[in-house]
């Protein structure tokens, strides 16, 4: 549904800025690549001192990359699967950072383990439904179904996360990270069926 409503608007948004990035010299791979840093360093510094509300600021602006550099890409007719490759290993990478900086603070300063301990079964599930698309992929399967999208967790749980640095009650954000992690297993087991389907009509 994000992908749907907001690539459009956010692809005319960002447009600017990726004509200008070609014109000096930058490539694509570079934009995914610096990124990536931010959202890390937003997520695993910010978050961990306790800062929610401004790393979450500071992750949204190097989120953003992630739209940048496919514009890039198109504007330059240049596809490849290393780039292809690249992207989809530091977006996971990206992902990973953002739920390990809630993990670390919730046991930490933040003193929830409830929040830690789900924000980390999110970490773990989010990878497992990534996983399992591109195992899916590399047998000849397709596995591009299922309720929880990369899109819709990133933005769950930044938006809900920087509120809680802003004074939202921390049940709230416990309550999207189990939210989150349901729908990561529902999605799970819903690429499991689909390639099971699949490699039974094979057979």
């Amino acid at each position: 549904m994000l992908n749907k409503y907001a690539r459009g608007f956010f692809g005319k948004l960002f447009s600017p800025l990726a004509r200008l990035l070609i014109k000096l010299g930058v490539s694509p791979d570079t934009v995914t690549i610096i990124g990536t840093l931010g959202v890390s360093i937003g997520a695993l510094v910010f978050y961990p001192m306790g800062e929610l509300f401004w790393g979450t600021v500071f992750i949204t602006v190097f989120v953003f990359s992630d739209m940048v550099d496919g514009l890039m890409a198109r504007m330059l007719n240049r596809s490849s699967s290393w780039g292809s490759f690249l992207d989809s290993t530091l977006d996971r990478l990206a992902d990973a950072a953002v739920f390990a900086g809630v993990t670390i603070w919730f046991f930490t300063g933040g003193a929830s383990v409830p929040i830690a301990v789900t924000a980390l079964i999110c970490l773990v599930l989010g990878m497992l439904v990534s996983y399992a698309r591109a195992k899916a992929e590399s047998l000849g399967c397709s596995a591009d179904v299922g309720i929880a999208e990369r899109s819709e967790r990133l933005v769950a749980v930044l938006v809900f996360t920087g509120f809680t640095g802003l004074g939202l009650p921390p049940v709230v954000l416990l309550v999207v990270l189990i939210l989150l992690a349901a729908a990561s297993l529902v999605t799970v087991i819903q690429r499991i069926l689909a390639v099971y389907r699949q490699t039974q009509v094979e057979a």
